[in-house]
């Protein structure tokens, strides 16, 4: 029986193993996906290099504001992972399309999702 137990100690160890591992590529890709992001739009904006590393910092802050906890009176509550990611990306949706916006240039909704699709493509290639 105990050779049993360690067998699935053993199991539930390396599935706990994988999913770290599978949760920490899925962030690095979406760090990816937001720095590639942030060149698209710093080049729509003419911004320069210095430029640049702040808006990326930006897009950073904006992606993990959507992951925060949730603060209710003094209990803290982490949002389930489909709304933290939803939440995320959102959030960094919201941001493109405002400074987009506010700098006077013209976008569609389309567009702007389309550039995020093609940088999460570029940046799941970058870690095969």
């Amino acid at each position: 029986f105990k050779q049993i137990m360690t067998k699935f100690d053993e199991r539930e160890k390396s599935f706990e193993n994988k999913f770290v591992k599978d949760e920490e590529l899925q962030f690095k890709i979406k760090s990816k996906r937001n720095k590639y992001l942030a060149e698209w739009v710093c080049e729509k904006l003419g911004k320069n290099e210095e430029e640049k590393q702040t808006y990326f910092q930006e897009i950073i802050k904006a992606f993990m504001f959507g992951k925060s906890d949730i603060v209710y009176g003094r209990s803290r509550v982490r949002p389930s992972k489909e709304k933290q990611d939803q939440a995320g990306d959102d959030a960094v949706f919201k941001k493109i399309k405002k400074d987009l916006e506010n700098s006077g240039t013209k976008i569609e909704d389309s567009e702007i999702r389309n550039h995020i699709k093609i940088a999460l493509e570029r940046a799941e290639k970058d870690f095969k």
